[in-house]
This record gives structure tokens, sequence and C-alpha cells, in this order.
């Protein structure tokens, strides 16, 4: 009885080992800072969890300019359409959602409500149903 407890406990600890070793291959490289920072190393440490963690979230919450919302059989194409013609006049990213029955589209990622009101005042006279809307953002590059 004694050994079937160790072997039990023993085939149990590998298998834990075997999982621990396949996630460590999911994390993805992190830069290293050493050479760019020069210094306490607790500071290098801190940077290379701040990259993990926008890594695994790449997004927080923040503000877009909802510019389109249709439904129907054509507003996909219309979404689109919007998309194109926002990015080309404005190089701003704008990105279509689908909500049902809606799809959007929502352009730039402003962290402040203020900015995404001082942009919806620059682009109100092209698009007069615009409005700013709390949402997910990317981070800037």
């Amino acid at each position: 009885m004694h050994k079937k407890i160790i072997i039990v406990l023993t085939g149990l600890m590998l298998g834990g080992f075997g999982l621990f070793a396949q996630q460590q291959d999911s994390i993805p490289a992190v830069p290293d800072y050493s050479s760019i920072y020069h210094g306490d190393a607790r500071i290098d440490s801190v940077l290379r969890l701040n990259y993990m963690q926008n890594t695994k979230y790449p997004t927080i919450s923040g503000y877009r300019i909802q510019i389109y919302k249709g439904t129907g059989n054509n507003a996909l194409n219309k979404a689109l359409d919007v998309q194109n013609k926002f990015e080309q006049r404005y190089k701003i990213k704008a990105y279509v959602t689908f909500n049902e029955p809606y799809y959007r589209v929502r352009v730039g990622d402003f962290r402040s409500r203020l900015d995404a009101i001082r942009f919806l005042n620059r682009i109100k006279n092209r698009y007069p149903l615009a409005w700013e809307i709390k949402d997910q953002i990317r981070f800037s590059k």
C-alpha cells in the first residue's frame, strides 16, 4: 500500500512538471531592457512584468468616436466603406464591430473623454451624428 502511494505521488509530480514546462513555452519572448537601462535589476523585472501584462491584456478602458451605426443587407459593406474613407482621410485607425443587429464604425484610441471630444469637434461637420463612447482601446505603439 505504501509503495502505491509513492508511485501515485511521483506520477502526479512528474505530470505537474510537464504541465509547467508546457505553460512556460507559451509565454512570449520578453525584451531585454538591460541594454537600454543600466541600474537596479528590480526595475528590469518590473519592466518585464509590465511587458508581459500588456501582451496578455492589450486593451484598456478609454474612448472612441462612433461615426456609423447601421443594420440591414448592405450594412457591412457600408461600414467597411465608411471605415476605409475615414482612415484614408484622417490617418486614424477605425474599427468595424458587429453587435446584433447593428454594424458600427468606431474610430480612435483616446485615453480621456476630453481627447475624444476634441477630435469629435474636428470631424463633426463631416459626421454630424458622431458621438463619443466609452470602449476598450488599444495601447499606442
